[in-house]
């Protein structure tokens, strides 16, 4: 339902992000998008680059600002400016924190860890950029995520040269080629934005992407992504929403009501799979079988034996075979998929529930929504009102 503006004045605001990025794009729109719904928000953005300085112009008068605060210089001129402000960033700079809406990136690390696992990886790597905490909180709970599996992770890192998040072109490829050489394969490699440097260093060893090593960036841009000589698989933030829930945020500040104190973590929509990750690292004929077939049913009622009839081996066979190498159950693997189709329904179409449950295989919606709350701590309908901002 569209929000009625609460006054006729017209209220100013800041917007201090960069917009060559399919990052900074995304969350301009979701400010947009909540704007529009306001009536009397007048936004200031202009066209910026990932790494030129952020700052409000000299003058300017205004009523709140939106902004990736991740410097302290800029942190230092928003204070002083005394007006309502709302960071977007996940950098944690000193002093008195902003109300924050950021991504949430442990939840990144989790679903690329379950989307390795998934895939039947048992060899993983996460190369990290030294010096940046949120940068750390991903390696951390990347590994952490894998351990309860009881797998673990080889770590790299690198410090950025000339780049507050990236690795830059002068990086010694020749390094990374050497660390990727002795590792253990097939092997699954999660990055927080160096994704095109392990690309370069792979062919540099000899490596096949993605039969030998398989690369998943935990940010995804789709120009960089698609122009990598292997196009690169990427984890997508929900970025619409983080500039909706910042408006939101900025909206109740400007009102003069307390915003929250912890910052508030948005979980990723889903992983874009190119052809960097576009492989199962299972030898099992069995098990391949297996999950070729949920791929091809996934849509409709599917029981496991069934799925073991069509694997050729017995029920009980199959689900050892998926505990020893998936470490789940053929049950619990064919939900996953389902609810994953479920929220991209959700999220892209305006089919109804029970349209959505039957086209994602469920038997009703009723159970459907049992699998999703469960699952997510939220109903479908709740999870699509927040997706598509209605």
């Amino acid at each position: 339902m569209i929000a009625k503006a609460r006054s006729s004045r017209l209220l100013r605001i800041a917007i201090l992000l960069d917009t060559s990025t399919t990052w900074g794009r995304g969350i301009v729109s979701g400010i947009n998008h909540y704007s529009r719904q306001q009536g009397n928000w007048h936004l200031f953005v202009e066209a910026r680059g990932v790494e030129e300085s952020l700052s409000l112009p000299a003058g300017w008068k205004g009523d709140g600002i939106i902004a990736r605060v991740n410097t302290l210089g800029l942190a230092q001129q928003l204070r002083r400016r005394a007006l309502p402000v709302v960071n977007v960033s996940a950098i944690q700079l000193s002093g008195p924190p902003f109300p924050t809406v950021t991504n949430d990136v442990c939840a990144v690390a989790k679903l690329a860890a379950q989307y390795f696992l998934e895939r039947g990886f048992r060899n993983f790597a996460y190369l990290s950029l030294r010096g940046l905490e949120y940068v750390a909180r991903q390696r951390d709970a990347f590994r952490k995520a894998l351990a309860s599996r009881d797998l673990s992770c080889s770590v790299q890192s690198f410090k950025p040269q000339g780049s507050f998040q990236s690795l830059d072109w002068n990086l010694k490829i020749e390094e990374l080629a050497e660390w990727l050489q002795p590792l253990p394969k097939p092997l699954a490699i999660l990055s927080w934005n160096a994704a095109r440097e392990i690309i370069h260093a792979c062919d540099l060893a000899g490596l096949r992407v993605p039969q030998e090593v398989a690369l998943l960036s935990g940010t995804e841009d789709e120009l960089l992504c698609e122009s990598s000589p292997v196009p690169i698989s990427g984890v997508q933030a929900d970025l619409t929403r983080i500039g909706y829930e910042a408006a939101a945020q900025l909206d109740q500040l400007m009102r003069g009501r307390t915003a929250p104190v912890r910052p508030v973590h948005i979980p990723p929509v889903k992983v874009i799979t190119r052809l960097s990750t576009d492989t199962m690292a299972i030898s099992d004929s069995a098990l391949v079988a297996a999950l070729a077939f949920i791929q091809q049913n996934v849509s409709r009622p599917l029981g496991v034996g069934e799925l073991a009839r069509a694997a050729g081996v017995s029920r009980s066979s199959l689900e050892r075979r998926f505990a020893e190498m998936l470490g789940t159950s053929p049950a619990a693997y064919i939900n996953t998929l389902r609810l994953e189709r479920v929220k991209a329904l959700l999220a892209e179409t305006g089919l109804s529930i029970a349209a959505v449950a039957e086209s994602a295989g469920f038997a009703t919606p009723e159970y459907m929504t049992a699998v999703f709350r469960k699952a997510f701590q939220t109903t479908p309908l709740r999870f699509r009102s927040e997706r598509q901002l209605q």
